[in-house]
């Protein structure tokens, strides 16, 4: 079964006022849809907009697996552990906030800032916080998230061109640039399919070049 959330369905959150734009796939914050809490571990994806000088305050984490995707800008990290970092655009952060991590995320350059974040549930609770940074992941390099049992695939491609979604008991697709097609639907920049119970799914740039986050998840529990 393939679900497609349409990017004009999602939750619009954020505070414009202070530069801040964000466009929720789950439920979060104030915003609850109890039909709607997660997909297998994944619970947010969030398209985040950052005017220059604009940013989220220190504030806490624990519990969860926290992965970063720069579209476009330059993302400024602090956390509590010590670490400060600027991640580029095409680059990824997987904050492992664990038993406990305080961050700030700010868009500390002079153009605007666009980034994916996405919240897995790990496994198991507790441990240390980890932080880990890849500046440039490559499309035939997939980053493993044992702690949840994921791992993300970032596909890029060209209009024409078909790539395989990976089989799994599920599967989360985001779109982030580009137009594709996964079997009979059609997604646009900021759609999301949801897929369960596929097998040999395949994805098909028709207006690009696209970019699509997928997310193979082997945790099929709710």
């Amino acid at each position: 079964m393939i679900s497609v959330q349409r990017s004009e369905d999602r939750f619009r959150g954020g505070d414009e006022a202070a530069g801040i734009e964000t466009r929720h796939a789950f439920s979060f914050g104030h915003f609850y849809d109890p039909d709607n809490l997660r997909f297998g571990p994944v619970m947010a994806c969030n398209e985040e907009r950052l005017a220059p000088g604009a940013g989220f305050d220190e504030h806490p984490h624990s519990h969860t697996e926290i992965v970063t995707w720069v579209v476009e800008g330059e993302l400024t990290h602090r956390d509590s552990t010590g670490r400060a970092t600027v991640v580029e655009t095409g680059g990824l952060q997987h904050l492992s906030a664990a038993a406990g991590v305080r961050h700030v995320e700010r868009n500390d350059g002079a153009e605007p800032l666009t980034f994916i974040q996405m919240w897995l549930a790990p496994l198991e609770p507790g441990g240390d916080p980890a932080y880990t940074i890849v500046p440039d992941l490559a499309a035939d390099t997939p980053y493993a998230l044992p702690a949840a049992g994921a791992v993300l695939h970032v596909r890029r491609p060209a209009p024409g061109e078909r790539t395989p979604v990976p089989d799994a008991p599920r599967v989360y697709v985001h779109v982030v640039a580009g137009e594709v097609r996964i079997g009979d639907e059609a997604l646009r920049p900021g759609d999301a399919a949801r897929i369960t119970g596929e097998t040999g799914p395949e994805l098909t740039a028709t207006a690009g070049p696209a970019e699509v986050l997928i997310w193979e998840l082997s945790e099929p529990s709710a």
